[in-house]
Protein backbone atom coordinates (compact mmCIF):
# COMPACT_ATOMS: atom_id res chain seq x y z
CA UNK A 1 0.00 0.00 0.00
CA UNK A 2 1.29 3.36 -0.82
CA UNK A 3 1.52 5.53 2.46
CA UNK A 4 3.38 8.57 0.52
CA UNK A 5 -0.09 10.21 0.74
CA UNK A 6 -3.08 9.84 2.94
CA UNK A 7 -6.57 10.61 2.11
CA UNK A 8 -8.31 11.33 5.35
CA UNK A 9 -11.70 10.18 4.65
CA UNK A 10 -13.94 7.55 4.13
CA UNK A 11 -15.88 9.00 1.48
CA UNK A 12 -16.04 6.85 -1.88
CA UNK A 13 -16.55 9.35 -4.17
CA UNK A 14 -13.43 11.53 -2.58
CA UNK A 15 -11.80 8.67 -3.36
CA UNK A 16 -12.79 7.98 -6.89
CA UNK A 17 -12.10 12.14 -7.51
CA UNK A 18 -8.35 11.47 -6.34
CA UNK A 19 -8.30 8.20 -8.78
CA UNK A 20 -9.81 10.13 -11.87
CA UNK A 21 -6.58 12.04 -11.54
CA UNK A 22 -4.24 9.65 -11.18
CA UNK A 23 -2.80 10.14 -7.47
CA UNK A 24 -1.31 7.30 -5.87
CA UNK A 25 -2.63 7.46 -1.84
CA UNK A 26 -3.89 5.15 0.91
CA UNK A 27 -7.30 5.93 2.77
CA UNK A 28 -7.35 5.88 6.49
CA UNK A 29 -10.80 7.52 7.16
CA UNK A 30 -10.38 10.46 10.65
CA UNK A 31 -11.81 9.76 13.63
CA UNK A 32 -13.34 13.36 13.75
CA UNK A 33 -17.03 14.46 14.42
CA UNK A 34 -18.55 16.71 12.21
CA UNK A 35 -20.28 19.63 14.46
CA UNK A 36 -21.17 23.06 13.79
CA UNK A 37 -19.78 25.94 16.04
CA UNK A 38 -22.28 28.70 16.84
CA UNK A 39 -21.89 31.48 14.08
CA UNK A 40 -19.48 29.44 12.31
CA UNK A 41 -19.54 30.21 8.19
CA UNK A 42 -19.59 27.99 6.14
CA UNK A 43 -16.34 28.36 4.83
CA UNK A 44 -14.90 28.53 8.25
CA UNK A 45 -16.77 25.16 9.01
CA UNK A 46 -15.42 23.12 6.21
CA UNK A 47 -12.07 24.39 6.32
CA UNK A 48 -11.89 23.91 10.05
CA UNK A 49 -13.47 19.99 10.00
CA UNK A 50 -10.66 19.44 6.75
CA UNK A 51 -7.78 20.74 8.77
CA UNK A 52 -9.22 18.77 12.19
CA UNK A 53 -9.52 15.62 9.85
CA UNK A 54 -5.85 15.65 7.96
CA UNK A 55 -4.24 16.73 11.31
CA UNK A 56 -5.92 13.59 13.17
CA UNK A 57 -4.09 11.11 10.50
CA UNK A 58 -0.88 13.37 10.26
CA UNK A 59 -0.13 13.58 14.23
CA UNK A 60 -0.26 9.51 14.31
CA UNK A 61 3.15 8.23 14.86
CA UNK A 62 2.42 4.66 13.02
CA UNK A 63 1.96 5.69 9.95
CA UNK A 64 4.90 6.93 7.11
CA UNK A 65 2.94 9.08 4.65
CA UNK A 66 4.35 12.48 3.77
CA UNK A 67 1.01 14.30 3.09
CA UNK A 68 -2.63 14.07 4.50
CA UNK A 69 -5.46 15.70 2.66
CA UNK A 70 -8.72 16.28 5.06
CA UNK A 71 -12.29 17.31 3.19
CA UNK A 72 -15.47 18.74 4.29
CA UNK A 73 -18.68 19.45 2.24
CA UNK A 74 -22.01 21.36 3.14
CA UNK A 75 -25.12 22.07 1.46
CA UNK A 76 -26.09 25.89 2.37
CA UNK A 77 -29.76 26.84 1.73
CA UNK A 78 -31.23 30.19 2.97
CA UNK A 79 -28.05 30.97 4.74
CA UNK A 80 -29.03 27.69 6.54
CA UNK A 81 -25.85 24.71 6.88
CA UNK A 82 -27.34 21.49 5.34
CA UNK A 83 -25.01 18.91 6.21
CA UNK A 84 -25.88 14.94 6.15
CA UNK A 85 -29.61 13.72 6.80
CA UNK A 86 -29.96 11.95 9.98
CA UNK A 87 -33.48 10.56 9.12
CA UNK A 88 -35.22 9.58 6.10
CA UNK A 89 -37.96 12.13 7.58
CA UNK A 90 -34.90 15.05 7.54
CA UNK A 91 -33.40 14.12 4.22
CA UNK A 92 -36.96 14.52 2.76
CA UNK A 93 -36.78 18.03 4.70
CA UNK A 94 -33.74 19.32 2.95
CA UNK A 95 -35.17 17.90 -0.78
CA UNK A 96 -37.99 19.99 -0.02
CA UNK A 97 -36.18 22.99 0.52
CA UNK A 98 -34.00 22.44 -1.98
CA UNK A 99 -36.54 22.09 -4.67
CA UNK A 100 -36.79 24.73 -7.52
CA UNK A 101 -34.44 27.34 -5.47
CA UNK A 102 -30.99 27.96 -5.95
CA UNK A 103 -27.90 26.72 -3.25
CA UNK A 104 -24.71 26.76 -2.34
CA UNK A 105 -22.27 23.61 -1.79
CA UNK A 106 -19.09 24.31 -0.28
CA UNK A 107 -16.46 21.94 -0.02
CA UNK A 108 -13.43 22.57 2.00
CA UNK A 109 -9.56 21.15 1.70
CA UNK A 110 -7.09 20.42 3.96
CA UNK A 111 -3.26 19.03 2.85
CA UNK A 112 -0.56 18.64 5.63
CA UNK A 113 2.74 18.17 4.46
CA UNK A 114 4.27 16.06 7.38
CA UNK A 115 8.02 16.84 6.25
CA UNK A 116 8.03 19.90 5.89
CA UNK A 117 5.31 20.95 8.69
CA UNK A 118 3.35 23.15 5.58
CA UNK A 119 -0.36 22.98 5.50
CA UNK A 120 -2.62 24.51 2.73
CA UNK A 121 -6.56 24.63 3.19
CA UNK A 122 -9.12 26.74 1.16
CA UNK A 123 -13.08 26.77 0.94
CA UNK A 124 -14.71 26.53 -2.33
CA UNK A 125 -18.28 27.44 -3.50
CA UNK A 126 -20.49 25.97 -6.42
CA UNK A 127 -23.97 27.18 -7.02
CA UNK A 128 -26.50 24.79 -7.32
CA UNK A 129 -30.15 25.25 -9.25
CA UNK A 130 -32.74 22.64 -8.47
CA UNK A 131 -35.95 22.48 -10.58
CA UNK A 132 -39.18 21.44 -8.72
CA UNK A 133 -39.48 18.35 -7.13
CA UNK A 134 -42.69 16.32 -6.67
CA UNK A 135 -43.25 14.62 -3.14
CA UNK A 136 -43.28 11.35 -4.96
CA UNK A 137 -39.82 11.85 -6.45
CA UNK A 138 -38.81 12.77 -3.28
CA UNK A 139 -40.06 9.70 -1.67
CA UNK A 140 -39.00 7.51 -4.21
CA UNK A 141 -35.43 9.11 -4.05
CA UNK A 142 -35.12 8.91 -0.63
CA UNK A 143 -36.21 4.87 -0.70
CA UNK A 144 -33.21 3.99 -3.07
CA UNK A 145 -30.93 5.02 -0.04
CA UNK A 146 -28.52 7.45 -1.94
CA UNK A 147 -29.23 10.57 0.28
CA UNK A 148 -28.41 8.81 3.26
CA UNK A 149 -24.61 10.04 3.64
CA UNK A 150 -24.73 12.93 1.52
CA UNK A 151 -24.52 16.53 1.95
CA UNK A 152 -28.01 18.34 1.48
CA UNK A 153 -29.49 14.75 0.77
CA UNK A 154 -28.31 14.37 -2.78
CA UNK A 155 -25.65 12.94 -4.64
CA UNK A 156 -25.18 14.70 -8.05
CA UNK A 157 -22.82 12.01 -9.36
CA UNK A 158 -26.03 9.86 -8.69
CA UNK A 159 -29.42 10.20 -9.28
CA UNK A 160 -29.79 13.28 -7.93
CA UNK A 161 -28.19 14.77 -10.98
CA UNK A 162 -32.17 14.20 -12.48
CA UNK A 163 -32.87 16.91 -9.70
CA UNK A 164 -29.87 19.32 -10.87
CA UNK A 165 -30.97 21.85 -13.84
CA UNK A 166 -27.70 23.93 -13.85
CA UNK A 167 -24.11 24.84 -11.72
CA UNK A 168 -21.97 27.65 -11.90
CA UNK A 169 -18.80 26.56 -10.52
CA UNK A 170 -16.76 23.66 -10.05
CA UNK A 171 -18.61 20.02 -10.52
CA UNK A 172 -16.19 18.06 -8.68
CA UNK A 173 -16.81 20.72 -5.53
CA UNK A 174 -20.16 19.72 -5.51
CA UNK A 175 -19.04 15.81 -5.61
CA UNK A 176 -16.76 16.56 -2.72
CA UNK A 177 -13.67 17.89 -3.48
CA UNK A 178 -12.60 20.64 -6.11
CA UNK A 179 -10.12 18.83 -7.91
CA UNK A 180 -8.85 21.93 -9.85
CA UNK A 181 -7.62 24.21 -6.47
CA UNK A 182 -6.81 21.19 -4.97
CA UNK A 183 -4.29 20.01 -7.53
CA UNK A 184 -2.70 23.23 -7.92
CA UNK A 185 -2.46 23.32 -3.51
CA UNK A 186 -0.81 19.79 -4.14
CA UNK A 187 1.62 21.03 -6.48
CA UNK A 188 2.88 23.84 -4.42
CA UNK A 189 3.56 21.13 -1.73
CA UNK A 190 5.54 19.26 -4.00
CA UNK A 191 3.36 16.19 -4.42
CA UNK A 192 3.88 14.33 -7.43
CA UNK A 193 0.99 14.39 -10.21
CA UNK A 194 0.09 12.97 -13.13
CA UNK A 195 0.28 16.64 -15.07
Amino acid sequence: MDETLILASASPRRKELLEQIGLKFSVMPSSVEETILPDETPDDLVIRLSLDKACNIARRSDISARWVIGSDTVVVSNKQILGKPSSAQDATTMLRQLSGTSHLVVSGYAIIDRRQQTQRSEAVTTRVHFRQLTEEEIARYIATGEPADKAGAYAIQGIGACFVSGIEGSYTNVVGLPLCRLTLALKELGVPLVI
